[in-house]
């Protein structure tokens, strides 16, 4: 077309500054089609457009609504509206959705018709289009950055200025240790980079295979926005994590990416950068950093020094996650030992699961106490986590109890009982032996009538029936005493006479009806097990602690073996294994020994005890704090805060 046709159709348009010369083809004639803010290509005109806003093309093969041709400044752009048979420019045809520049002799084309763009527009210096979208591999920045070799002073004071304040990000963030800490600094670190910065946020995965999602959202002035309620531009993101390219915009609102996005319009957002969080190619994440007050807040030199921030941030979030794996690895270990040595007894199964948890909210209510005496004391978070590793693996040196002791429900042993009520009948059966043969022997020597040998009988009958109520008698007190007391029982000397009594067996010899053993066995004022069990049982705590010590415990863990190793140490100095006294024990071990006496005292019925009611137990234990084996501050705060209930 000459100049005097482009000079006609823009003086009779006005606010035309571009058109479509339309090449015929099929029932599509050829003419010139100007161009306002936006024209829609389809196949039928839309009731909701002006007939100047639709490029009608009656063929089968475009879609209702093809294609749309939009105005953004002085710049125009066309998109695909996904359509059937697809819109080319330049032959090369285009994604549905996307948008594509159009410069002055652009070949468009559609199924049935050929275009070619022309502007109405004369560049000039002055006018030249304010977009300024630079998008950079932000794979490069995880490798060492080094000057070129014809790099100018400026750029030497640049990349200077750059290294130096990533050494500084680099330094902060390898002495991080939560997630939580990490978003905090990096927040901080944006806003004194940046200062004409005006809001970041923050995406992170919370898990791996996760979409990511606001963790942090901040704006200069301090405040905190609820990261769930952000608006974030998923043009952007997209964008970002996709193509894993940190991407500037200069005067969002006139870029073709972002420009018509709702969330950048309400937010008035007019320089934006983001930038991805990589490691390996992975995409950890991302950071955007925007202003709504000036279009050019942001240079070049400005995302290069985000991207070199978010590559340490990358580093240091994997970093977590490899620290979170291998605290879940510990964790799952610690649990599954404790599973396996509780199912040796599975009368006290879950015992250590509890005592955990026990302590777990005990701690936290001393934590919070705000008592006199209470008040110096205060525990870490990783201090709390070692207050629990100790109380799941504080009986781990049951491990190596023999199983019988471990069990043992009653004074004597199964084994024990039936032998000893074996004696029983094996005495009865002596007894009478030793009656009938006496009678037969008095009979042979003396030649009784029938009626002095019935009279005999009947005496040694009744002879025999009252030292069968007798040993009836015995064994009753046997099986009395043969139960576990809870506290202190006093002895009655009932056992003193089974112990004196013997019966007769071969040659007139006596056998005593209960061993030296088995009465003290029987004796035991307190619990079910003798002085050398209880011995063995006493020395699970020190196989414990041998046990703990050989694992390369962290710093933050590092008095797990101590604490679990002092759970039987009572502050008068009568517990075991070292006998401790008052301040030798910590805190945290005085804690855990209350926990530990209060699950053995309220756990479900067992063989050997009946489960004792709470207000019960805690009567018991204040007559322990009387007593000066418990530490009576502590479990004051125990039952104020009925730990027990919150586990």
């Amino acid at each position: 077309m000459d100049t005097t046709t482009r000079t006609r159709i823009q003086n009779q348009q006005g606010a035309v500054m571009a058109y479509l010369e339309v090449t015929g083809a099929g029932t599509v004639k050829s003419s010139v089609f100007p161009l306002h803010d936006e024209v829609v290509i389809g196949r039928e005109l839309q009731d909701s457009l002006e007939a100047d806003k639709f490029l009608c093309i009656p063929e089968h093969t475009i879609s209702r609504r093809h294609a749309r041709i939009l105005r953004r400044g002085d710049t125009y752009y066309i998109e695909d509206l996904h359509s059937f048979n697809g819109t080319y420019v330049l032959g090369n045809r285009l994604a549905p959705g996307e948008w594509r520049a159009l410069h002055d002799g652009d070949e468009v084309s559609v199924p049935a018709a050929q275009m070619v763009f022309h502007s109405l527009i004369v560049p000039a210096q002055e006018s030249l289009p304010t977009i300024i979208t630079k998008m950079v591999d932000a794979t490069q920045y995880a490798q060492t950055m080094q000057p070129s070799r014809d790099a100018s002073q400026t750029d030497m004071q640049r990349l200077v200025r750059k290294l130096h304040a990533m050494a500084q990000v680099g330094i902060a963030l390898g002495a991080v240790t939560d997630r939580a800490t990490l978003t905090e600094k990096i927040m901080n670190f944006i806003f004194d980079l940046f200062p004409l910065a005006e809001r970041a946020f923050i995406l992170l995965k919370k898990s791996e295979g996760d979409t990511l999602v606001p963790v942090a959202a901040r704006r200069r002035d301090g405040t905190i926005e609820d990261p769930e309620r952000v608006r974030i531009s998923h043009t952007i993101v997209n964008e970002v994590v996709n193509k894993k390219q940190a991407i500037l915009s200069v005067d969002t609102l006139a870029d073709r990416h972002f420009g018509t996005q709702e969330s950048i319009i309400s937010q008035a957002i007019r320089s934006v950068m983001c930038v991805p969080l990589l490691l390996e190619g992975e995409c950890l994440g991302l950071i955007q950093v925007d202003t709504s007050s000036d279009p050019y807040a942001f240079k070049e030199q400005d995302l290069e020094m985000l991207t070199g921030v978010c590559a340490e941030a990358a580093v240091a979030l994997k970093n977590f996650q490899l620290y979170s794996d291998i605290e879940r690895l510990l964790d799952g270990f610690v649990r599954a030992s404790v599973q396996a040595i509780e199912e040796r007894d599975p009368v006290t199964a879950g015992h250590s699961f509890r005592v955990a948890a026990y302590a777990e909210h005990f701690a936290a209510a001393v934590d919070r106490a705000d008592s006199p005496e209470m008040r110096q004391i205060s525990f870490t978070k990783d201090q709390l986590r070692e207050i629990r590793y100790a109380a799941l693996l504080h009986d781990f040196g049951k491990v190596g109890v023999r199983e019988h002791v471990l069990r043992k429900e009653k004074k004597l042993h199964h084994a024990d009982m039936r032998m000893l009520e074996q004696r029983f009948r094996h005495a009865r059966a002596c007894l009478e032996r030793e009656a009938w043969r006496r009678l037969t022997e008095l009979h042979m020597e003396r030649g009784l009538s029938m009626a002095a040998f019935r009279a005999e009988k009947e005496r040694i009958e009744q002879e025999l029936a009252q030292e069968s109520a007798r040993l009836d008698g015995f064994l009753e007190t046997i099986h009395r005493a043969n139960e576990p007391a809870i506290s202190v029982t006093e002895d009655t000397g009932e056992l003193r006479e089974v112990l004196d009594y013997a019966y007769p067996e071969h040659n007139c010899n006596t056998t005593p009806l209960l061993s030296k053993d088995e009465f003290l066995a029987l004796s035991i004022t307190k619990g079910c097990l003798t002085a050398d069990e209880r011995k063995q049982i006493e020395e699970h705590v020190v196989d414990s602690y041998s046990f703990l010590i050989l694992i390369p415990w962290t710093n933050d863990l590092a008095g797990v073996p101590s604490i679990a190793h002092g759970h039987h140490e009572k502050l008068d100095g009568s517990g075991y294994p070292m006998g401790l006294k008052g301040d030798q024990i910590c805190v945290q071990t005085r804690m855990l020994t209350i926990c530990d006496i209060y699950d053995a005292l309220t756990a479900a019925d067992r063989p050997y005890k009946k489960s004792v009611p709470v207000e019960q137990a805690i009567d018991l234990m204040w007559l322990e704090c009387r007593a000066g084996h418990l530490d009576p501050r502590l479990f004051n705060v125990f039952v104020e805060s009925k730990a027990w209930a919150a586990a």
